[in-house]
């Protein structure tokens, strides 16, 4: 099996979710050391050509392909770094995977991220969402046109132990446990939030489970918050610090959406279901960072 963004949140639950016995190839953009079956191999995925030369090179039998750049701003300087990672790298990545002979392909792609309404005129919030959807949309031609044995997985809003600090809720544990004040916009998006294992849990079941060749499904929890109820959860774990969350301090982002994930659709494909509440998740990744900030 090969892992792309290995070392990322998604990534890292997974590998420690995986069969201790399974011969695993993860990639990183930097170098780690390798141990308990996994074998680590540094790949700058914006490279042209990088993700193509490692397939080639490894001849996986299953790839999950997690690695990209994912930024939500709306701006240019994340055009071309989200274009070549998200897409040019994954349609690189399907090129290869059917020349080695690939007998399954898990792509990721957004479901917060692409557009929420079809048509030939939907338009995706960000640079990201634009890469992610085309992405996936050359994964669902690959399978049509050339039979590619590929699944797309569409995650909602994942969080937990070992997520980038500069995403949501790390963000505002670190802050607070920091004394300082995080800065936030309305605090009234309501999102479906799934904690990071339980996605992990999703991506093993899609490259595993016979039948889920073409299919696109939704990652999901069904447990649907606004950011103002979630950070009044953190707050309240975190406990008394020196730090306020200042709702209303940031603009609110162009093109907000609000998207339902169809959890039933990935329940009946793959048999698999989101397990962890709210509250517990929040828990768990609040003491994760409190005991590395200790």
């Amino acid at each position: 099996m090969l892992v792309t963004g290995a070392s990322g949140l998604i990534g890292g639950h997974l590998l420690g979710a995986l069969d201790p016995e399974a011969d695993v190839i993860a990639l990183s953009r930097s170098a780690r050391a390798g141990g308990d079956g996994v074998r680590w191999r540094v790949c700058d995925i914006e490279r042209p050509g990088a993700l193509a030369e490692i397939v080639a090179a490894e001849r996986p039998d299953v790839v999950i392909h997690l690695a990209g750049v994912v930024s939500g701003a709306r701006s240019l300087e994340v055009v071309g770094p989200t274009l070549r990672a998200n897409l040019v790298a994954t349609v690189e990545l399907l090129e290869a995977a059917m020349g080695a002979g690939c007998r399954r392909i898990v792509l990721s792609g957004s479901l917060l991220e692409e557009p929420s309404t079809g048509g030939p005129q939907a338009v995706p919030p960000s640079p990201y969402g634009a890469s992610r959807w085309a992405a996936s949309a050359y994964g669902r031609m690959f399978h049509a046109l050339f039979d590619a044995p590929v699944t797309i997985l569409r995650p909602s809003y994942a969080y937990g132990p070992g997520q980038e600090r500069t995403k949501l809720i790390p963000y505002v544990i670190t802050a607070l446990l920091a004394g300082e004040s995080p800065r936030l916009s309305s605090g009234e998006r309501e999102i479906d939030w799934i904690y990071a294992e339980d996605v992990a849990h999703a991506f093993i079941a899609a490259a595993t489970q016979p039948g889920v060749d073409g299919l696109t499904l939704d990652v999901g929890s069904a447990i649907r918050a606004p950011v103002g109820d979630v950070v009044k959860t953190i707050v309240e774990l975190v406990g008394p610090t020196g730090g306020t969350p200042e709702i209303g301090a940031v603009a609110v982002r162009r093109m907000e959406q609000d998207v339902v994930p169809d959890v039933e659709a990935a329940a009946a494909a793959l048999g698999w279901r989101a397990i962890t509440p709210l509250d517990e998740g929040l828990r768990r990744t609040v003491a994760w960072y409190r005991d590395r900030l200790s």
